[in-house]
């Protein structure tokens, strides 16, 4: 799928190094600089993909999933805001509506390391029919050999949040996770607070687990492409742990059946304590990441 962006026709070049190209109907912002390859979907300020040079891929994305306008994609960096899971009232969306509306590219420049972009979201009709608060909502990528993110939050409420980043892997069954720290919610168990003895997850099976005293790297061990991910946490109160195993994968249509075994998502986010934004001090979630070869 990340090979097919690539390959689309260019809409408008923007910069030598960045192009609006669509897919589905739907505009796809691809950077092509010699220290990076990255694209992100202004459906959702969603990052799809983010390839260093001279590494294999960092993210995961599904072959599976839609691409049109309004529809979650599965796969790279949904954002998750403004809240994280179900919804408080019924027929509202699950981890919120910012990645299912239509983001503005604000700002971009670029330089030898690579390229910064800088999406913007603000309220409109439709985000006040679900959820009564003005506001504007940045989130921001500098994408180069390490993978910087931040969303930015101005108004005046309260949000739950998360940054669902899948993480390409080789082999779930050869993965690792470390630095979660000792407790967790177990979502998959009746929300059932459990403990972690060493602060390392490991995947046999579905998992989803809200870390409640994470350090703030998480370590993504991959001993099948034999390499380190380190994920670096900015202003999160938590992270989250995700695959849905085989069984689950098999029952997701935008997922193939044995997808589950090629991504892990360590999720920056703050789910157990809501975030305060205030016209004074917007709120922030930042992640960091790097490839660390073995």
């Amino acid at each position: 799928m990340i090979n097919k962006i690539f390959a689309l026709p260019v809409v408008e070049q923007l910069t030598p190094v960045l192009s609006r190209r669509q897919i589905d109907g739907a505009d796809v912002i691809v950077i092509d600089h010699p220290r990076v390859k990255a694209s992100v979907a202004l459906n959702g300020a969603h990052l799809l993909s983010w390839k260093p040079e001279g590494e294999v891929e960092g993210l995961w994305l599904s072959n599976a999933t839609s691409f049109k306008k309004g529809a979650a994609i599965r796969g790279g960096v949904p954002i998750c805001w403004p809240w994280f899971g179900p919804a408080a009232q019924q027929g509202l969306p699950a981890h919120g509506f910012a990645r299912n509306q239509q983001w503005t590219l604000k700002a971009h420049n670029e330089d030898d390391n690579g390229a910064v972009l800088t999406f913007e979201l603000q309220a409109n009709d439709e985000t006040r029919a679900l959820w009564p608060h003005d506001f504007t909502l940045y989130a921001r990528f500098k994408l180069g050999k390490t993978c910087e993110i931040e969303l930015e939050a101005h108004g005046e409420f309260e949000t739950s949040s998360a940054l669902h980043t899948y993480f390409n892997v080789g082999d779930i069954g050869a993965v690792k996770v470390s630095g979660l720290g000792d407790t967790f919610i177990d979502k998959v168990d009746n929300a059932k607070e459990g403990k972690l003895s060493d602060g390392v997850q490991t995947f046999p099976d579905r998992t989803d687990r809200v870390y409640l005293h994470p350090e703030s790297c998480s370590v993504i061990h991959d001993g099948a492409l034999n390499r380190t991910i380190d994920v670096v946490h900015h202003h999160h109160s938590n992270v989250v742990g995700w695959n849905p195993g085989p069984a689950l994968s098999v029952s997701m249509a935008d997922v193939p059946d044995d997808g589950y075994k090629t991504f892990v998502c360590v999720e920056t986010a703050c789910v157990t304590e809501p975030q305060r934004a205030s016209e004074e001090k917007p709120s922030r979630l930042g992640q960091t990441i790097k490839i660390v070869k073995r």
